[in-house]
């Protein structure tokens, strides 16, 4: 078994061990309906703020409409389980493949964009697939869709997100996941060198799209509805943030940003007029003392620890 391997064994067991030790705090009561709600929305973020990683950290892209894939999941896989009467893995296969496809339809001629333009186009199809879910009164247009059942469990929240966590690290381990990297850092050096570009940057915007439309899909058969409310440029933004907090390009650093702008969140629910104020004057700090983020576009690891204890004690010497 190579390294890589037995590395991806260990986290498994670690993975499966939290999760044993989280469900029973749920099953004691210890941790309550509040923060089984946030950590449910935290499982749900990770996954929102990974698969932007893919398209912002790994291809060097700037997409900020990302909420526009989240929607597609939330109402296709609502209209799977109310309308047609299907099951939440019909739903959750529906909506990660319209997101999916409607993410290539849609990075096909938008990709050959850069910077800024590339943004702007972004957001205005964010914007454009919830101006279209307004108008469509089969999804209950402004009032949203209501009745949808709670089938999401903080199980399958953590099992699905585990699931995907995997997939992208192992993409970002593989040939394309390395071409894209390579695009990242020179995109005319990586044509140069025979390497498809728009074939690499429309794979990482169409896995990406798809991931945010299964979180959509989670989302909203936790949340009992699919809102045009929950999918504006903000909720975009607010993804976007958790992944430049954590540093663009690092996995790891997605994981802390989600988790840490969720629980901050969650933690000052009972000061609302204080919330945001704190929260932009944490962003503020943190921004003008690390600005690449907490991790950069390295990942958090046991290597990283040995290195600093290493470097700590050749500064001691």
């Amino acid at each position: 078994m190579n390294e890589l391997r037995k590395y991806d064994l260990k986290t498994l067991v670690l993975c499966a061990i939290l999760f044993a030790i989280i469900q029973v705090l749920l099953d004691v009561d210890i941790i309550g309906p509040f923060w089984e709600l946030n950590l449910v929305l935290i499982g749900i973020n990770i996954i929102l703020a990974t698969s932007l990683n893919m398209i912002n950290g790994y291809t060097g892209q700037f997409s900020i409409g990302h909420a526009g894939f989240f929607a597609i999941g939330a109402y296709m896989g609502a209209i799977m389980t109310v309308k047609l009467g299907y099951g939440i893995v019909v739903a959750l296969i529906v909506g990660t493949v319209s997101a999916g496809i409607v993410g290539f339809l849609v990075g096909l001629p938008t990709l050959r964009l850069n910077g800024d333009y590339l943004a702007i186009a972004t957001l205005g199809l964010g914007e454009i697939i919830r101006i279209c879910i307004l108008n469509i009164d089969y999804v209950g247009g402004a009032a949203g869709l209501m009745g949808i059942p709670r089938l999401t469990t903080f199980a399958m929240t953590f099992w699905i997100m585990v699931a995907i966590l995997f997939f992208i690290k192992n993409f970002k381990n593989s040939a394309p996941g390395r071409a894209c990297l390579a695009i990242r850092e020179n995109e005319i050096a990586a044509d140069t060198m025979g390497i498809d570009t728009t074939k690499y940057k429309v794979m990482a915007f169409t896995l990406g799209a798809s991931f945010a439309g299964t979180a959509g899909v989670l989302f909203s058969h936790y949340f009992f509805i699919a809102h045009p409310a929950s999918f504006t440029f903000m909720r975009s933004f607010d993804i976007l943030t958790m992944v430049v907090l954590g540093g663009l390009g690092s996995m790891t650093g997605s994981i802390t940003g989600a988790v840490l702008l969720t629980f901050i969140s969650a933690a000052l629910s009972d000061f609302p007029e204080w919330r945001m104020l704190i929260y932009s004057i944490a962003m503020i700090v943190l921004m003008l003392r690390r600005p690449q983020g907490l991790f950069g576009d390295k990942e958090l690891s046991l290597s990283m620890f040995r290195r600093l204890r290493v470097g700590g004690k050749k500064n001691a010497e």
